[in-house]
């Protein structure tokens, strides 16, 4: 990733480093006549350190990190709990209620708490929910999920919203965060598959070590919202609600006697005004079926190719590694061409490509045939979620975006946990064979969502 941009002042056409990044306002200050026009990047400008940047980045990993092991891991949590497919639902139910929660829940987080004390939270509960998983029983497991994606609502969404603030091409950072997330998934399924097939030499069962090194990654998370945001760690919002900036801008002082109230009506106030919006919901469906797709795929392929194609389990928990390599590689290489030729048209392309290699992978009983098509549709994958952010973030304004990015992750998390959930019900009854015609028929309701997408020109503000 390039380490400058580009700024025109002037005239000019000047390189920029990352360092010097910072959140876009909502407008812009008057001029001042008395004030020369400046010739370079001043020190005030500077808010932004590259290190936000790749804590955000990495929270992204952790997250994907912890989703890409789960299919590789769902034979195993199968003969463990001795539960059949359909129980694996749950699992997926109380990751949905993390997300739930996580959505009432958020307006009223934002209207109270700082940029850096809303991701320390998050980032908290997901070091929490990884301690529960190496030893407890089936309930406490599922409960840990609930604690993960809680942790994971509040710190992802409020990363996001973060970097689509930044100045200067934010596609870009927003490409890089959720690369970051495909590259947590692309390593997750390799972690899990190589521990839980080595020789039980601890206490610990093979599976449940995986969990060992999600500690690990959960526990610099924490360190890292610590260093890199401890600007707006120890500080508290000021004025009578978080409406006039973002989390990051407004602290200091302590909040007046009797703002309390008032800012949790405000917060519910904006969040009932943009769940008017048609746009919301529209995007919202995108994310819905689109992630409802990829978790179905990624998550079921495991069993699939095992019980349908008859291979062999040990060599099967690799294939995901290929979905997510091309996911991340998608992110990394599909951004400025789809920023560049139109996102709606791009995404639309990829839309088609994907119902085509969907096909391929359902019709033809090669593994090997199978694995290639699965990595090239999450090839195409790739720019979907970066870009959905990237169009959300011009659709509403700033004071808008935590309630409105909250509430979309909240819907799409909704379908990254219904549609394995009935996958794995009807599963209990037909085989895992409906994993095929249940993909294929979300990729097209996911285009067709984002057919109605509006048209943005540029940010609101």
């Amino acid at each position: 990733m390039s380490t400058t941009t580009t700024q025109t002042i002037q005239g000019e056409v000047q390189s920029i480093p990352l360092a010097y990044l910072q959140p876009a306002k909502d407008s812009e200050a008057p001029a001042q006549p008395s004030s020369p026009a400046p010739d370079a990047v001043s020190v005030e400008q500077v808010a932004t350190p590259v290190a936000k940047l790749l804590v955000a980045g990495f929270s992204f990993f952790c997250a994907g990190a912890n989703d890409g092991t789960l299919g590789p891991l769902i034979p195993y949590i199968i003969a463990s709990f001795r539960i059949g497919t359909g129980e694996v639902a749950i699992i997926y139910a109380t990751t949905f209620a993390g997300w739930l929660l996580a959505g009432i829940t958020n307006p009223v987080l934002t209207a109270h708490l700082t940029l850096g004390q809303l991701l320390a939270i998050g980032a908290a509960l997901q070091l929490a929910a990884q301690c529960l998983r190496p030893d407890g029983s089936l309930a406490l497991f599922c409960v840990s999920f609930f604690l993960q994606t809680l942790g994971m609502a509040y710190q992802d969404s409020h990363s996001n919203t973060f970097v689509s603030g930044l100045k200067n091409v934010p596609h870009r950072w927003l490409s890089f965060i959720h690369a970051c997330y495909a590259g947590g998934c692309l390593v997750g399924p390799l972690i899990a598959t190589a521990i839980a097939n080595a020789p039980n030499s601890m206490a610990i069962p093979g599976w449940r070590r995986v969990y060992l090194v999600m500690i690990g990654f959960s526990f610099v998370n924490v360190v890292g919202v610590f260093v890199a945001f401890h600007d707006t760690l120890w500080t508290r919002l000021n004025g009578p609600s978080n409406n006039e900036g973002s989390p990051e801008q407004q602290f200091d002082g302590a909040p007046e006697p009797g703002l309390r109230p008032h800012r949790n009506r405000a917060a519910f106030q904006e969040l009932g005004s943009i769940m008017k919006s048609r746009c919301l919901w529209t995007i919202s469906m995108f994310y819905f079926f689109y992630l409802g797709a990829a978790f179905t795929a990624s998550g079921w392929v495991v069993e699939f190719l095992t019980t349908v194609r008859g291979g062999d389990l040990a060599n099967m928990g690799y294939i995901p590694t290929g979905f997510y390599a091309g996911t991340f590689a998608g992110r990394i290489l599909l951004s400025e061409p789809t920023f560049r030729w139109g996102e709606r048209r791009m995404i639309l392309i990829y839309s088609i490509l994907c119902v085509g290699l969907q096909l391929v992978f359902w019709l033809q009983p090669n593994i090997i045939g199978s694995a290639v098509a699965l990595s090239l549709i999450g090839f195409f994958f790739g720019p979907f979620f970066p870009t959905g952010m990237s169009l959300a973030s011009k659709l509403f304004s700033k004071k808008s975006q935590p309630a409105a990015l909250g509430f979309i992750f909240v819907i799409a998390q909704a379908g990254a946990a219904i549609f394995p959930s009935i996958t794995g019900i009807i599963a209990t009854r037909v085989g895992v064979a409906v994993l095929q015609p249940i993909v294929l028929a979300l990729v097209v309701l996911s285009g067709v969502c984002w057919w109605f997408v509006p048209r943005v020109a540029g940010r609101k503000e």
